[in-house]
């Protein structure tokens, strides 16, 4: 069942002459994992304030064609209504913090308070995302004093708390290192493994490759071309349109230049080291 249905969308800023979403059509299915990837400035957090509903009653501007999220127009969607059933996870941690509260389960509490949960099940569900997410030891801090990648597993648990119906997570790593970014990760893992719909904006193509179903690739405002993951992050077209290919992928393409061509072009470490494992026990090695 598609989630978000979308059909000749166009889309400009206030103010601006040139259109951010050029004729884009597509449906997201309920329970994939979807992830957009391509040039900065290529339309993909654009789209995401769409399906999140930022555009149009945040965003203003021009909004033509037909937008459809849960089956209602998002023109006449209640803004607070998608906010209950679809988590945005910005890119900047920084901008998710409300600024107001002194600890960090108030802050991943606020939410649910905003719709009147009774605190009884509101300090359950909080402990409960606190555990999931490892951050027990940052509930009595203040979240203005956290670094970078701790607000932003805060940030992911105000969100997840929530129990939203769809996931877009927009940049998640942008300002993490290494190993935030590994934790960040392991939350999206176990987010996939609850089977919400997700949609991922991540330029680390390689763990975009891991996780995702189906791949969007959007350039110069457009949907330039989609699929499943292997199919897309495999092809070298994707140099063509500003985008990268996982490092597993560029290794395939030169075994197969190199004539020592593989069982198909992997995507993943995972998948490089079976296919290589594979051609080594071939019998005549080739």
């Amino acid at each position: 069942m598609a989630v978000v249905k979308l059909k000749n969308v166009n889309y400009k800023y206030p103010l601006t002459e040139d259109y951010a979403l050029k004729d884009i059509s597509f449906e997201f299915e309920e329970g994939k994992f979807y992830g957009l990837i391509g040039e900065n400035g290529g339309g993909k957090t654009t789209l995401c304030s769409l399906i999140r509903g930022l555009i149009p009653h945040f965003y203003h501007g021009e909004l033509e064609g037909k937008a459809e999220v849960f089956g209602t127009d998002i023109r006449d969607h209640k803004a607070e209504e998608l906010a209950v059933r679809i988590g945005y996870v910005f890119q900047n941690p920084f901008s998710q913090m409300s600024g107001v509260k002194n600890t960090v389960f108030e802050e991943i509490a606020m939410g649910l308070e905003n719709l009147g949960v009774e605190k009884k099940e509101i300090m359950q569900k909080v402990e409960e995302v606190c555990r999931l997410l490892n951050i027990e030891e940052l509930m009595d801090k203040n979240p203005n004093e956290l670094s970078g990648g701790q607000r932003q597993r805060v940030a992911f648990a105000s969100i997840i708390v929530m129990d939203n119906d769809m996931l877009v997570i927009d940049e998640p790593t942008s300002q993490l290192d290494p190993h935030g970014t590994e934790n960040v990760f392991e939350i999206i893992r176990k987010l996939k493994e609850t089977g919400k719909t997700i949609i991922l904006v991540e330029h680390k193509i390689d763990l975009i490759a891991e996780y995702c179903d189906e791949i969007l690739v959007m350039e110069a405002g457009q949907i330039v071309c989609h699929g499943k993951t292997g199919e897309i992050l495999s092809s070298l077209e994707l140099l063509d349109h500003n985008a990268m290919i996982p490092p597993a992928a560029m290794w395939g393409h030169e075994m197969k230049a190199a004539g020592k061509t593989l069982a198909a072009i992997p995507v993943t470490a995972a998948q490089a080291v079976e296919y290589a494992r594979r051609r080594g026990g071939t019998a005549d090695g080739h």
